[in-house]
């Protein structure tokens, strides 16, 4: 049969129809779930606002049934002004009554569901706070206080009350406040840096900046970390104590001073030309030239004396770019600048410095007291100073220093040559050889020789391999630096080129024409107000007694 002739088979079908038909089943399939998902969520979120509103209406209950609500929570708003009394204001009149404090929380903690107590800090000072369920005082109150997180501003009314036994760990242990309303002012974050109450410690002598504990357990904060957060650090009761140390030298140098009949005066900070130290000056951008930070206002106050005005002060920062990574070295600090005019002899002045400095240690120690004594719980040395007992500052000449340890053994021939100042070892090493044979840890050395002095310094007539300058040392470390100043101006010029300056040098023309005017015979220093701080107190570093100290390492915070 030919293939023509054969029997045709059937095409198979196509899957035209079919695909379509797929699809909708798929498509009705997809809708059922959908609409399922849709019914589940449904169910879900009915449940969800169901259980949300039956949380609201327990709560509602509780709130309606909370006898307390209004004595606690977020502050109320009001513009009246409501009396709060600081925790310094204390006294055994102030039992049984009523008072309203700020304070921070220090310590939080729920003893039982009627019993809470808080620890409240005020600048470092503590009080302890008891709440208890009494009506109206509720269950819910008594949670909230107990769960208040450290550090949070919290304004706290309650009824003072004397306990039964002193409370050890408050600053204030012979009272503690019972609680009667407390309302949230500033909450502090759960997780902080470190603790306050760890801060309280000393920072431990070791530069190792590990985790490191104390002999049971409890964390040692660093010096880095406790500077990183230098605000917590701030609210610690020694650190509370050093600032108004602090504040209590700048107080008493600037009384003295004025009572004197001394200028207060204020002295750029950015100047022309690197002036008085070389390299060791702060480059700055002053629009389209540079400018320098001021290291000391040396220069402007004898401009100042120049200027008829007989006698001036400053208080005011002073800048060193010095890379000195020391325990006594900063690169910003407060210094204490004066400079007056005499009749006779340099030694005027000289008198005029050591009774100022004598009255700022007295007058500390005096007004001072209860800081330096909370102080001396974390730095034992910061009650032993030793003051002059005749209150006249022990004045020695450079050479009976020089004298002094060189009967100790030290090696003393690169000074006797006058090719060196003393190092920081030879000045502690003669402050403690000061301290055992004189029984004072403030001195002077006078007459300090002319190769390791600033150009503007006096040489002495007598003999001008020395010089009319004086250092005083606290502690066998120096704190101020000081000398007569050449006023005849060849004289200047004729000392400025025996340092290697040119006198012609940018910078030093408004200087030297003040002088070329006619200028009175004058003296001064410089004193360095956080080394005061810190060799009176015995601290450990000079950054512990400043407030933001700066360091080649550190331009924060």
């Amino acid at each position: 049969m030919a293939d023509s002739e054969l029997p045709t088979r059937p095409k198979p079908e196509t899957n035209e129809a079919a695909a379509p038909a797929a699809e909708g089943a798929e498509s009705k399939s997809a809708s059922k779930n959908a609409l399922k998902k849709a019914a589940k969520d449904k169910a879900k979120a009915e449940k969800a606002a169901a259980r949300a509103a039956q949380e609201k209406a327990q709560a509602a209950a509780q709130d309606a049934n909370d006898t307390a609500k209004d004595l606690y929570g977020p502050i109320p708003e009001t513009e009246d002004v409501i009396p709060t009394t600081r925790f310094s204001e204390f006294s055994d009149d102030s039992y049984e009554k009523e008072v309203t404090v700020v304070a921070r929380v220090d310590n939080a903690r729920v003893q039982s569901a009627k019993l809470a107590f808080l620890m409240l800090r005020q600048q470092g000072q503590k009080v302890q706070a008891v709440i208890a369920a009494a009506e109206p005082i509720s269950r819910q109150m008594i949670k909230y206080t107990g769960g208040l997180n450290v550090n949070s501003i919290v304004q706290v009314t309650g009824i003072v009350k004397k306990p039964e036994v002193p409370i050890s760990s408050a600053t204030l242990s012979h009272l503690e406040l019972h609680i009667r309303k407390v309302y949230m002012i500033s909450e502090a974050a759960q997780q902080l840096p470190m603790q306050v109450k760890d801060a309280e410690r000393p920072p431990p002598e070791t530069t190792d900046e590990g985790a490191q504990v104390d002999a049971e357990g409890a964390p040692i904060v660093t010096l880095k970390t406790r500077l990183d957060n230098r605000v917590l650090d701030l609210q610690t009761e020694t650190s509370q104590a050093i600032t108004q140390i602090s504040s209590g030298v700048a107080e008493l140098f600037t009384e003295y001073m004025i009572k004197s009949g001394s200028r207060w005066i204020f002295t750029p900070k950015l100047v022309g030309a690197a002036t008085e130290g070389g390299s060791n000056v702060f480059e700055v951008k002053y629009f389209k030239r540079s400018g320098y930070l001021a290291q000391s206002p040396q220069l402007y106050k004898q401009m100042c004396i120049a200027g008829d005005m007989e006698s001036v002060f400053e208080v005011a920062p002073v800048f060193r770019a010095e890379d000195s990574n020391t325990h006594r070295h900063l690169t910003e600090f407060v210094g204490l600048d004066f400079e007056k005019t005499f009749h006779a002899h340099y030694h005027e002045v000289l008198d005029f410095a050591e009774d100022l400095l004598v009255f700022i240690l007295t007058q500390l120690k005096e007004r001072y007291g209860a800081q330096i004594a909370n102080i001396q719980k974390s730095y034992p040395k910061a009650g032993d100073f030793k003051l002059p007992k005749d209150g006249k500052a022990l004045r020695l000449n450079y050479m009976d220093g020089l004298a002094l340890l060189k009967e100790a053994g030290v090696d003393m021939s690169e000074q006797e040559r006058f090719e060196n100042d003393f190092t920081t070892a030879m000045e502690k090493q003669l402050g403690q050889i000061i301290r055992d044979k004189y029984d004072t840890d403030f001195y002077v050395l006078d007459k300090f020789p002319m190769s390791v002095r600033p150009f503007y310094t006096k040489a002495d007539p007598k003999d001008p391999r020395f010089s009319n300058s004086y250092d005083f040392f606290m502690r066998g470390e120096e704190i101020m630096s000081g000398a007569q100043r050449i006023h005849n101006i060849d004289e200047l010029e004729a000392s400025m080129r025996s340092k290697g300056l040119d006198p012609t040098q940018e910078g030093f023309e408004d200087y030297l024409n003040a002088f070329r005017q006619g200028c009175p015979p004058h003296a001064g220093g410089g004193l360095g107000l956080n080394r005061i701080v810190m060799f009176f107190l015995g601290l450990p570093n000079v950054r512990l007694a400043s407030l933001f100290p700066r360091d080649p390492q550190r331009l924060r915070p």
